[in-house]
């Protein structure tokens, strides 16, 4: 194949699209605006990395078992290089209720449901060192990308015939056949597309939710205490979510995420002391974040415009352009709860290559790409777009003085907290089925949509709360007003703004 490729950005997505072309022939040109990594050394890149184009470098990062499916089929090195910097794998068992570990017989298929899990600053170390030694790929870095070059063809479709740019302070044009846009959430090129084409479409809302991250390093001789212990470090208080991410070389991640109408303490959880406090109230991250066995690095890390967003270069069947791929958070964006933005890029451009294989017609190859984005990926945007205007409407319910829910409302509410998540705390086929869903290796609904699975959980719901007892975690956390009150925030000021109507 000797087509030609520019890549605009190299962050996971343009990575994931090169280490993907790559094994087709073609001739790949990566255009970063960032320096690179400034050292070999993990624990400097990530504390000198300046790369401004990645908003979330140092919010927690995992690679979902679809994405680690693929470095394990495609590029097996690569995981090694990635596991001797020292990134981590969390497999399925790692998921287990202690009763369920205590009866848990392995399955072929379990291997699959494995993540990998580090400071991000270290997966991109890895796989920009792997992808820059590929024979017929070329990263530049400092190329700041203004404009994409195109002509309007007499069909109406704008056909993307390479980039322009400042490169060493120069102009610089650079022509190719593809063009991969993976500027990520802040890029601009796909704007011009927006301007030129009158096929194109764009749907977008909040995930009404902001992201606090704060890193920490285990102290010298000091082990991680159980990610599920009793009670598990990760969960759901409806004020705010948590989690724990184990990192690379003895560090891990916190993030904190808070829904927008929590104005409060949102504006407060920037303050390391309070961030810090706060997972001291938490019993299950206390054991990682206690001063006995690790110690808080850097800054509080906040991460917000968490748009949910979906982008059409095809409408109507007819393309905007030829020659022209935007993917990652360019073309998708998602709430990052699931940590489903690395997946999205790298089956993206899975997909991206099987278009081009079938067939040489841009146009053609166009249509196909957003085919396959609609039937791959589209069912997790929904999914997720769905829970997140739940989550949305079920925060402002809770600061709305006088609220009752309704009948549906607690059944609904009951069906998934009562048989849903205690059904997958017992029965390990259950959880087999919901985390391959998760995962992206199957229709996030399927699992739940088999009659042999809903079956099952319906039973644990008919069951009741007194014969599940023993599969209900543990409380996760104080109440809002015991938290507040204990973080010296007032309770009742966003209270009283949204009874105001604000």
């Amino acid at each position: 194949m000797n087509e030609t490729v520019i890549i605009v950005g190299a962050g996971i997505g343009g990575l994931c699209t090169a280490l993907t072309l790559a094994q087709t022939g073609r001739s790949i040109t990566i255009l970063e605006r960032d320096a690179p990594p400034p050292s070999d050394d993990p624990d400097t890149v990530f504390e000198e990395w300046r790369h401004t184009g990645v908003g979330q470098l140092r919010q927690s990062h995992a690679f979902l078992a679809r994405l680690r499916t693929m470095l394990t089929r495609d590029h097996p090195r690569l995981l090694e290089d990635l596991l001797n910097l020292g990134v981590r794998e969390i497999p399925f068992e790692s998921m287990l209720t202690q009763a369920q570990l205590e009866s848990y017989q392995p399955v072929p298929n379990d291997a699959e449901l494995t993540i990998i899990t580090s400071r991000r600053t270290t997966l991109e170390l890895a796989m920009r060192r792997y992808v820059e030694a590929l024979p017929n790929v070329a990263i530049k870095s400092g190329f700041l990308v203004r404009r994409l070059v195109t002509k309007k063809a007499e069909d109406g479709i704008v056909d993307v015939l390479g980039v322009s740019g400042k490169f060493d302070d120069d102009d610089e044009t650079l022509v190719a056949d593809i063009v991969v846009d993976s500027s990520g959430k802040s890029g601009f090129l796909i704007d011009q597309i927006k301007e030129e084409c009158i096929h194109f479409k764009e749907e977008q809302e909040s995930s009404g939710i902001l992201y606090f991250t704060r890193h920490y390093r285990l102290k010298p001789g000091m082990e991680e205490p159980p990610r599920l212990g009793n009670p598990p470090a990760t969960g759901d208080l409806g004020f705010l979510k948590f989690g724990v991410f184990p990192g690379d070389n003895g560090c891990f991640s916190i993030t904190i995420a808070v829904p927008e109408v929590e104005m409060e303490l949102r504006k407060a959880i920037l303050d390391p002391d309070l961030f810090h406090n706060l997972t001291l109230l938490m019993p299950g991250l206390a054991p990682w974040t206690n001063a006995e066995r690790s110690v808080p690095v850097g800054r509080v890390h906040g991460m917000g415009d968490l748009i949910s967003r979906w982008r059409d270069v095809v409408v109507d069947n007819k393309p905007a352009t030829r020659g022209y791929f935007a993917l990652g958070d360019t073309l998708i964006r998602t709430n990052p709860l699931y940590g489903r933005g690395c997946s999205f890029a790298a089956a993206s451009a899975q997909l991206l290559r099987k278009a081009l294989a079938e067939s040489t017609d841009p146009a053609a190859r166009a249509l196909t790409y957003h085919k396959l984005l609609h039937a791959e990926l589209r069912p997790y945007y929904i999914n997720q777009r769905t829970q997140d205007r739940g989550a949305i409407k079920r925060a402002r319910q809770a600061l709305t003085p006088g609220y009752r829910k309704r009948f549906r409302s607690k059944l609904i509410e009951s069906f998934f907290e009562d048989g849903v998540a205690i059904a997958v705390r017992n029965d390990i086929d259950l959880l087999r089925d919901a985390m391959r869903g998760f995962h992206m290796l199957e229709h996030p609904n399927k699992w739940l949509g088999s009659p042999r699975n809903l079956t099952k959980v319906i039973y644990y719901w008919l069951r009741g709360k007194k014969r599940n007892a023993a599969a209900y975690p543990p409380k996760p956390g104080p109440e809002r007003t015991e938290m507040m009150k204990a973080l010296s925030l007032n309770f009742q000021a966003d209270i009283d703004r949204i009874a105001q109507g604000a």
